[in-house]
Parts: structure tokens; C-alpha cells; sequence
């Protein structure tokens, strides 16, 4: 029996009653009565209670019926919270026993004062909830939870038609009932990617609920983009409460309910109610994410006690109160801000908290001595108790503790990205443009299944007429025809594969351009088709993501108990605590999603299909230029570069001293090494030309080969494709006029790449040659397309990266979480040493574009001064000898919280930035330019010697140490031995790190593991491709402030809005930018403050701008400085519960 409870037990502190079960006795001076005893007792009660001396007990004792199932009464919650009620002086338990329930009348059933019955399905057979009503009409006893409201608990409509009338949030949701006799309520209609549930659309990802509660198979189906079929969720079987299957299709049998899927970051919150002013609410993994129930050493599931907001307490109160269950548990869904109630189960305790057994059974003690004793007589008074105060223990010691963790990441290796453009002017084209509204814009993109299947319906008509009638009015090229049948027809079906047509209305024609046009413009209104594919994320890229996910738990100090003894266990422990507030968000594209999809289940270790990872944890939605750039609009400043980088590029002698200034001004050696490499860029364009030409050829020859006409390539290509996307090259690389299209060099290099590292079995010659030739010129291309000096990288970068700096700018100043975050509750964490301690993540994954972009920003924006700073100008020189931005790419902002340091102090808030290149390339080895490690001391620690960077001081934890610059040497070179080649896979030794210990080593390790996923062979994977590794994270700077940093965002995102107004106005002349809902191009209106009537979060509790508040107030919620974005301009707007 546990301890003694304090008021409001009995006054002995003894329990006045031990209760039994049928056929074991308790003692006598009270134990679980029978019924023929109780009828005794209470008839000698009678007689006996004139002679009772005054001061012992009255015999009459307030007896509390349990009726239900065995196995629920035997229960451990049931039996851990009776035991504590029977401390109550003058309360006894009685459980009704099984058999007699089933098979007794009611009239024979136990006599009780308080009911507590609930219904259940037991073994075999149900629990007779019309008995349980009966005898409550025939004994009147108090009852915990109403009989009746248990009908209606049993059917999800009724439950949902309560919440309604009750006004509490649920998601949006229609109900299918197959029933003949109302016919009018069974209208559906199935689409590939909806339904419609009697004239309510339901786009996937969404959620199909039998009616009756009993059934738990609740299916989730997810979207093509996202890669279709459907998570199968069931009652839990072993480790296991749901699976994914390829199925599509919605259930045709049975009534259900339909429901928009809430994106909850794959969190459920269980709350669970004693009575209308108690609450306890308990976070799990969401069963939907990967299937895997996470149990804990004694093979329990893990759940965490979490903090409710106001709000959701007044719902817990609504519920239980509309529902009439004093004990109730109910499923909340928190999801964009808001909470919703997504189910509610009736009478339901929580397993395994001894905190929450004390207080269910002193309210629910309280509640019976408050409703009864006055008509016992008994002396009571309700105990008054003062309200528990949370208070959380902060870390000690000079340590640092990480607040907030913002990555930019670079997609992982992908197909090359193919591009085939058309004039088109049948009538059949110019209906579909019309049918999807391209008229309204100009312009139309399909993307979805339905859309390109009418266009592969449209290219299969045209090329059948053609075959019948070589005369016909078709002016569709049969060759362009055919390569758009190909394509579509890739893969035989469409889902989640990276295609799209994009049609753009020519009112007079298009001009003569390319080589690919031979005879003169036509008259008349045309579209041109853009036909574009590949780019799809291949799966080296996934392991590569999935293993940088893995890395960078790294950067997470601590971890304990479970999560000792290996690194990265300290995230792992934050997250499964619900102390990491994790966002991650992806720009539109396939590839980009799905890097993000395998980068979090690296990250959070978690199983099986990426599909409804990429659903419940990635946002991708109304990004609205955030991560997305359209690269068919550039800007003013972007068409000038290009036009002068084509002419630089065009001339056929060896660049002179001033094309060196005109080309490299900034005289960043890579670009210079490229330049020397290149010498005469015409004679290289001819040879790469010539390499291109000899490739083609070897092609062709293979193909001829009987041997390798069915050679599978990497990733399902044919040689057939392979030659198709090398003929495009040489076709559209040089012009009839023998002038080279300078554009055309990234894509070339693309190619080359590819091929190198996934199609290296194929021994083709002179790959090698063509790779470092097009590669010297890509080193030019790509990153001078971003601007030439620095004033225009600035300005391209701002047109691109301006709603992403903003936000930057708010997930660094909200630090402190507002209460969207789940809380933990600091009474009921047992072994979580911090529960009130947070660390925010927010992860951005996107393309080549938009991380050019950033880190223009962050060299040329004037975060730091150079000659002032040696750390930056070692990190500008390193940037400077960097060549390629490759696939994973990450710039890491890491910010760190002193709490010894005044709130007001500039020293309160530490701000590091770090960054890495991404994978290696095929043969970078030689010449990789080493930075100066992951956070080294900085020159003030040298002298210190604080120990930065542990969240929390935890005896078994290592912090992460920043080492004096001495002591830097000496490991200068990373605790893992670089790796040495053999083949085309890359061998790694490791030594281990240990939980982050050393302070500038190396953090992560190349990717050494396998995704069990993927097969491997003796060839690498999918039997001839290596997964190449990434490099490790480097420190740029490791001591700035907050307020830096802030004002930094501030003054680069004030110029950019300067700069576009002016474009802005240009342009709203020719797109009505009101009714498109954000602008075009890439320009975006001058924020204004929010004013407090727009303001889309509680209002802030002191002003928040940084340089006359207190650097302490960078924490508080809401937004943040005056120049907070507009929300009336969706382009740089986002919900605060991001």
C-alpha cells in the first residue's frame, strides 16, 4: 500500500478498507464486502447505530460500486487508485464480480451508494450497458460517468455531433452512411486524389473512421505527389499500431466518416479528465508516422506527461461535462496553431504515473464525501489545497544551453533534370489550356495524373493521325510528338514521379530562337509547351539524407538512460521527451520533399515508407516563395549577369588580365583556378563539344550490341534514355551558326556527374575528361549567374531569399515558446532533469537558388568586418576556395542561451554559423579546402574556458567542451580517419566520438551505413552506384550575439524591400498582383509594421524591438521588431505557430 495521501484521506492515515475480489476475502474489519454481507451489515447497521460510542467511525460506510469487466476492474490504474480511495475513512469498494453481472438479474447485483461502471469488450463477451442502466434506474446510486452518454460514445457521428453543438474545434469531416433506407446519404464520388462525400471535397491526404468507435481500423490515404497508398492504423499487435499499403482506393463497404488529416508533426496528445477541473494530457508518437509503438525497458509505450494551454483545459472541461464522464480520455490532434478533438473514448485512466493515481483518487474521493455525506451525516469538510506551482530547475555552471537550432539544406543527389520545349497550335491543346484556366494568367502548369494523361491522350491522337495521313495538317514535329509520348509513358504510371507540362500563350507566334526551329515563324496565336522531367531524388540521395539526419543528432549535447552510449543520443532523448519543437519545410518539388522526408526519419530514427513521413512532418504548402524560386521569371539584374557572362564566354582567346576583373572581381581562387583551367573558353567549349559528340557515339554502339540491349542503367534508365538525354545536349549546345549556348554548361555537367558516379560500370571513354572540362565551366556558370560583383550577388539574393531571411529573423527572436509548443509537465516528469527546457528546430530544405542566395547574404551583406575580424576572414577565404555548392549543402545557425549572464546583456545570447559544401564530388580529394573545423574556441574562450553548449547538466551527460585554440591543433583533423577508396565505394574507418565530446571535431562522418532499404552488391547500390559521403560542418563563426545577427536581418531585409518596391510597381502594371494572391517574379511589397488589430498571435507583453529593449526580450512570443512582415501580403507571411 502506498504512503499515507495528506487531507482528504482518512483521518488515520490507515485505510479504513482494503477491497477483494470474488472468493478472496479481505479482513474483516473491511475488506471487499459481498453482496449478502453487505445486506447484513447494512440491516445490524440500523439497529446498532443509537449504541455506537462517539468516538470510533459510524459502521454506515459509503459504498462504491465498481461495475464492469474483469479485466478492467483487476486493472492496475483500477487497482492502484481503489487501494487509495479506500484510505477515505468512510468509503468502501466494492467490485461487482464478472459472473454476476453477465448472468445475475440487477436485483441480485451488489447494493451501492456511487456507481462507477463503464462500458467494455471483454474476452469474449461485452459488457451488458443495458443491465448497468437498469440498475441504476432501480438502486439510484450516484454516478461517476452517465449510462446513457455511453450509447452514444459507441458511435463516432454522435460523439462528433456533441463536440459540434458543443462548439469544440474538430477537423472538417462528412459522413458516408450506407444504409438503403437513406439513400440520400451515401453519395460518393472517388478522384485520384479526393473524394466527395455527399457534395463536401476531400483533397489527400485524408482520414477514413468506421462509425463505431469499437472499430480502431482507420485508415489514412496519402497523395500521388506524396507517392499514394494508404496507413492501415489498428489496435496495437505487439510493437506495431499501424501499416502502409500501396492501396489507393477508399473502403466500399460499411459507413464511415471523412475527415481532413490535421498535420501534427506526427505528435497525438491523450488528455484525461477526472472530473471538469482535472486534467492530465500525455504526448506519444503519432501511430500514423511509422507503425512502431516506442516502449520502454519494461516493453510499456513511452508517453510523456504534457502541459495543456488555457484553451485546451476549457475543452478538457466541455468534454467532460457534454459527455457527462467524470473520468474521461479524449484524443486532442494540435495542429496549425490550433487544438482539435479528434475522438473521445469515455472512461479511460493513464497507466503508470503515480501522481495522477494520488490525485484521480483524491478528486474522486472529494467528489463522492462532497455529493454524500451530508445524507450520511457524516462530519466533512471539503480540504482546501493550494494550487501546485511548477517550478523548473534551470542549468547550472557556466554552461551554455542550445536554444535553437535553423538549417538550410541543399536536396540530395537527383536524375539529371531534362527539358524539352514545343510551339503547339492544335485545337485539342488550346482546349485543355482553356479547360484548367490558363487563359486567366497566361500561363498553365499540370502536374497532377489526371492532367498529364490528357496530355499523353493528346500527343497518342496526333501521332496515330500522322501515321495514317504524312499529308495532314498537323504542325506538330512528329519528333517533339514522339519524345513527349516517351516520356509520359516513362514508368507506366504517374504517381509521385517528377514530370510536368507547362503551357504559356504566344498571341502572335513564337519567334524564331534555337537551333531546334528550322523554318520561319508562323502567323497566329500559339502555345509553347515546356515538357520538363527528372530531377527525381534517386536513392544515393535518399541514404545520402538519411544519413546526414543521422549526423546531425550530433549537434544535440547530452542524452541518458535509454539513449546513453551512442552519439546523437541527446536529440533523440529531447524529441522522445516532447522538449525538441521541431518544423521542417520543403519547397514544392518532388525531390525536395522527399530529401526532407528521409533527412527526418534519420534524425528521429524512425522506420519504414517515407510517404507518411513526408505527409505528418513535412510542411510544403503555401510556402509562397519561400523555398520555391520559378525559375522561368528572373529578374532584371539576373538577365544583365547572363547576358554579360554569355559574352565573356564567347570569346575564342584565352581570357585576358580584364576579363579576369570583369569575370572574378570578387577574385575567389575557385573562380580564378576555373579560369586557368578553361584558358580559351571557346576552344573548350569545342572540345567538350567533341567529348559529347564521341560519347553519343560509344552509345549507339552499345545499343547495336545484342549483349546490352536490355542493360538495366542506375535508377531504371535505358540506354535508350541515356542516349536521348545526351543527342538533346549535343543538339541544343551548339547552334547552326557554331555560337555556343553558354546556358547549356550546368546541364552538361549535370549529365556528366550522373553519370560518372551512377553509370561508371558502363566504361564509357573520356567521361573523366568531359567531367572536368564541363565542371571548370560549371564552376564559372553556375555561381556567377548569382551575380558578378558583389552588389549584384546582393541583389539577386535578396529577390530570392527575402521571405526566408524573415523568417529566419523570427525563429531566432522566439526563442522563449508561446504555448503551441507541447509543454512538459514539470510534476509529472519523472527522470527528464529540465522538463521546462526547449530546443526549437526549424529545417528548410530547398534548392541550388536559394543557398547560393543565403550565403551571398551572409559574405556580402556586411554581417562582419574582415579586417576587424580574423575568424571571418578565415571563413571568407575558405568560402572563396569553395567551388560547388553540391547536393546536401547545409548552412547551420546555432543559438545558445548564457543563463548566467544578465538578462539585459548583450553576452545573454550567442549566435554560431556553420556550414558545409555537401557530398563530395567524384575526384575532390586532392584539392578539398579544409575550414577550421566544427566550433572551435572561440579567442575570449581561449581564456575562459566555458564549456558551451550542453542543454542540460545531466551526471551522466557530456557537454559538448569548446577546447582552448592549443589543444585545436592537435585534433585538427577530425577523430575519423579520412576515408581511402576502393572501387567505386568509398571504405571508412571511424573512431568514435563519443556523446560529442572533442570540440572541433569533424561532425559528420562520412555516410558510412547502409539504408536497409536499399540492397547493396558488390557494385555499390542498385548494383552499380557508391554513395558518396558529405563533408563535415564548419564553424564560420562561433561568437556573435543575438543582436548582431539581428540587426543584421534587419538592415538586409530593409534594403531588399527598398530595392523592389521599385521593380514591384513596374510590374503590377502587368499582372494584377491583387487577384493572383502573391507577387510575381520574386518581388515583394516593403513590409510594414504590424499593427495590433492584424496581428496574428497574443499581442506581446513588452516591445520587442531589440535596440532599446532588453536582449532578454528577444525570447517573448509574437512577432518580432518593426519590420515584421505583412500579413496582408501572403508572400512574406507566416503563421505564428511556426
Amino acid at each position: 500500500m502506498s504512503e499515507t495521501g495528506g487531507e482528504g484521506w482518512g483521518q488515520s492515515g490507515n485505510p479504513t478498507s482494503v477491497f477483494a475480489y470474488e472468493g478472496h476475502p479481505g479482513p474483516e474489519e473491511g475488506g471487499m464486502k459481498n453482496e449478502g454481507e453487505i445486506r447484513k451489515g447494512e440491516e445490524e447497521g440500523q439497529g446498532k447505530e443509537e449504541d455506537e460510542d462517539y468516538d470510533s467511525p459510524p459502521e454506515r460506510q459509503i459504498v462504491v460500486g465498481i461495475c464492469s469487466m474483469m479485466k478492467k476492474s483487476k486493472s492496475k490504474p483500477m487497482t492502484q487508485i481503489m487501494e487509495r480511495l479506500c484510505k477515505f475513512e468512510y468509503i468502501t469498494v466494492v467490485i461487482f464480480p464478472e459472473e454476476v453481472i453477465l448472468n445475475e438479474p440487477v436485483d441480485k447485483w451488489p447494493l451501492c451508494d456511487c456507481l462507477v461502471s463503464f462500458h467494455s469488450k471483454g474476452t469474449n463477451e461485452r459488457f451488458p450497458l443495458d443491465k448497468a442502466v437498469e440498475y441504476a434506474n432501480l438502486r439510484n446510486p450516484l454516478l461517476i460517468n452517465d449510462l446513457n452518454m455511453q450509447y452514444y460514445i459507441q458511435d463516432r457521428r454522435e460523439v462528433y455531433r456533441i463536440l459540434q453543438e458543443e462548439g469544440i474545434d474538430l477537423p472538417r469531416y462528412a459522413v458516408l452512411t450506407r444504409d438503403p433506407d437513406r439513400p440520400e446519404e451515401c453519395n460518393l464520388v472517388e478522384g485520384e486524389d479526393h473524394v466527395e462525400v455527399n457534395g463536401e471535397v476531400f483533397p489527400k491526404p485524408f482520414v477514413e473512421k468506421p462509425v463505431c468507435a469499437e472499430d480502431h481500423n482507420v485508415y489514412i490515404y496519402y497523395p500521388t505527389s506524396a507517392g499514394g497508398g494508404s496507413q492501415r492504423l489498428f489496435r496495437k499487435i505487439g510493437s506495431r499500431s499501424s501499416v502502409y499499403s500501396p492501396e489507393s482506393c477508399v473502403r466500399k463497404t460499411g459507413s464511415y466518416i471523412y475527415e481532413e488529416f490535421m498535420p501534427t508533426d506526427g505528435t497525438d496528445v491523450k488528455v484525461y479528465t477526472v472530473g471538469p477541473d482535472y486534467a492530465h494530457a500525455e504526448a506519444r508518437k503519432s501511430p500514423a508516422l511509422d507503425g512502431k509503438v516506442e516502449r520502454d525497458s519494461e516493453g510499456k509505450e513511452i508517453r510523456y506527461p504534457v502541459m495543456l494551454t488555457a484553451m485546451e483545459k476549457l475543452v478538457a472541461r466541455k468534454v467532460c461535462l457534454a459527455f457527462k464522464q467524470t473520468v474521461c480520455g479524449f484524443d486532442l490532434l494540435r495542429a496549425n496553431g490550433h487544438s482539435f478533438v479528434c475522438d473521445v473514448n469515455g472512461f479511460s485512466f493513464v497507466k503508470n504515473s503515480m501522481k495522477y493515481y494520488d490525485d484521480c483518487a483524491k478528486v474522486l474521493g472529494n467528489m463522492v464525501m462532497r455529493e454524500l455525506a451530508p445524507q450520511f451525516h457524516i462530519p466533512w469538510s471539503i480540504p482546501m489545497e493550494a494550487e501546485d506551482i511548477p517550478i523548473v530547475p534551470t542549468t547550472s555552471g557556466t554552461m551554455m544551453e542550445l536554444r535553437c537550432v535553423i538549417a538550410i539544406i541543399r536536396h540530395g543527389d537527383r536524375t539529371p533534370k531534362q527539358k524539352m520545349k514545343m510551339e503547339v497550335r492544335h485545337p485539342l491543346f488550346f482546349e485543355l489550356f482553356e479547360k484548367y484556366g490558363g487563359y486567366k494568367s497566361g500561363k498553365l502548369k499540370l502536374k497532377k495524373p489526371k492532367q498529364l494523361q490528357e496530355v499523353l491522350d493528346i500527343a497518342r491522337l496526333l501521332l496515330a493521325e500522322l501515321g495514317q495521313h504524312t499529308d495532314c495538317e498537323i504542325e506538330e514535329k512528329k519528333g517533339k510528338l514522339e519524345q513527349l509520348k516517351t516520356v509520359l509513358e516513362m514508368y507506366g504510371h504517374f504517381s509521385g514521379i517528377n514530370r510536368k507540362v507547362q503551357l504559356t500563350y504566344l498571341p502572335n507566334g513564337q519567334p524564331k530562337a534555337s537551333s531546334e526551329e528550322e523554318e520561319g515563324p508562323k502567323e497566329g496565336p500559339s502555345l509553347l509547351l515546356v515538357l520538363k522531367w527528372g530531377g527525381e531524388l534517386t536513392p544515393a540521395g535518399r541514404v545520402q539524407a538519411e544519413e546526414l539526419g543521422r549526423a546531425f543528432r550530433c549537434m544535440y549535447p547530452g542524452g541518458q538512460g535509454d539513449y546513453a552510449g551512442f552519439p546523437g543520443c541527446g536529440l533523440l532523448r529531447l524529441h522522445s521527451t516532447y522538449r525538441h519543437d521541431l518544423k521542417i519545410y520543403a519547397s514544392d518539388e518532388g525531390r525536395v520533399q522527399m530529401t526532407a522526408a528521409a533527412f527526418a526519419k534519420g534524425l528521429l530514427a524512425l522506420e519504414g515508407e517515407l510517404t507518411p513521413i513526408l505527409v505528418q512532418m513535412v510542411k510544403s504548402a503555401n510556402m509562397n516563395g519561400m523555398l520555391d524560386s520559378d525559375s522561368e521569371s528572373l529578374t532584371d539584374c539576373q538577365q544583365r549577369v547572363k547576358a554579360r557572362l554569355h559574352e565573356i564566354m564567347q570569346k575564342d582567346q584565352d581570357f585576358t588580365e580584364a576579363d579576369y576583373q570583369k569575370l572574378a572581381p570578387t577574385g575567389s581562387p575557385s573562380l580564378v583556378n576555373s579560369m586557368k583551367i578553361i584558358g580559351n573558353p571557346v576552344r573548350t567549349c569545342d572540345q567538350v563539344y567533341a567529348l559529347i559528340q564521341r560519347l553519343t557515339s560509344q552509345i549507339r554502339k552499345r545499343l547495336e550490341d545484342p549483349k546490352s540491349a536490355d542493360l538495366q542503367l542506375y535508377h531504371s534508365e535505358t540506354l535508350e534514355l541515356m542516349l536521348q538525354r545526351w543527342s538533346k545536349l549535343e543538339r541544343d549546345f551548339r547552334n547552326k551558326s557554331g555560337r555556343y549556348d553558354i546556358s547549356k554548361i550546368p546541364d552538361i555537367y549535370d549529365c556528366v556527374k550522373y553519370d560518372t558516379q551512377h553509370n561508371a560500370t558502363l566504361g564509357l571513354e573520356d567521361t573523366l575528361e568531359l567531367f572536368r572540362l564541363s565542371r571548370a565551366l560549371a564552376d564559372i556558370v553556375i555561381p556567377q549567374e548569382y551575380g558578378i560583383n558583389k552588389p549584384e550577388k546582393m541583389d539577386i539574393a535578396q529577390a530570392y531569399c527575402l521571405p526566408l531571411m524573415k523568417k529566419i529573423q523570427l525563429d531566432l527572436q522566439r526563442t522563449h515558446e508561446d504555448e503551441a509548443v507541447n509543454k512538459l509537465h514539470p510534476l509529472y516528469s519523472r527522470g527528464v532533469m529540465s522538463p521546462g527546457r526547449h530546443v526549437r528546430t526549424r529545417l528548410y530544405f530547398t534548392s541550388e537558388s536559394h543557398v547560393h542566395s543565403l550565403l551571398s547574404i551572409f559574405r556580402y551583406g556586411g554581417l562582419l568586418d574582415e579586417v576587424k575580424d580574423q575568424q571571418w576572414k578565415q571563413a571568407m577565404d575558405y568560402l572563396s576556395a569553395v567551388s560547388e555548392l553540391n547536393y546536401m549543402t547545409q548552412i547551420v545557425i546555432m543559438l545558445y542561451e548564457d543563463n548566467n549572464k544578465d538578462p539585459g546583456s548583450e553576452e545573454r545570447f550567442h549566435v554560431e554559423l556553420h556550414f558545409s559544401p555537401g557530398v563530395k564530388s567524384c575526384e575532390d580529394e586532392e584539392n578539398v579546402p579544409l575550414g577550421f573545423g566544427f566550433r572551435p574556441a572561440s579567442a575570449e574562450n581561449q581564456e575562459k574556458q566555458t564549456n558551451q553548449g550542453s542543454l542540460e547538466d545531466l551526471s551522466q551527460d557530456e557537454p559538448d567542451r569548446a577546447l582552448p585554440l592549443s589543444e585545436l591543433i592537435s585534433i585538427r583533423r577530425s577523430p575519423m580517419i579520412r576515408n581511402r577508396k576502393t572501387g567505386s565505394m568509398e571504405v571508412l574507418s571511424e573512431t568514435s566520438p563519443g556523446s560529442s565530446k572533442g570540440a572541433s571535431y569533424r561532425l559528420f562522418p562520412s555516410c558510412s551505413r547502409q539504408s536497409p532499404e536499399i540492397k547493396p552488391t558488390g557494385l555499390g547500390f542498385e548494383g552499380c552506384s557508391m554513395v558518396p559521403s558529405i563533408y563535415p560542418l564548419e564553424t564560420l563563426h562561433n561568437s556573435l550575439s543575438l543582436k548582431q545577427v539581428d540587426e543584421f536581418l534587419n538592415a538586409v531585409c530593409e534594403d531588399s524591400s527598398d530595392a523592389h518596391a521599385k521593380t514591384m510597381k513596374a510590374l503590377s502594371v502587368l499582372f494584377d498582383t491583387s487577384s493572383q494572391g502573391y507577387g510575381q517574379a520574386h518581388t515583394y511589397p516593403p513590409p510594414k509594421a504590424l499593427s495590433s488589430s492584424e496581428t496574428p498571435v497574443r499581442p506581446p507583453t513588452h516591445p520587442l524591438c531589440l535596440s532599446s529593449g532588453p536582449p532578454s526580450t528577444v525570447s517573448s512570443a509574437g512577432p518580432s521588431s518593426p519590420t515584421s512582415v505583412n500579413p496582408s501580403n501572403p508572400a512574406i507571411h507566416f503563421s505564428f505557430s511556426e
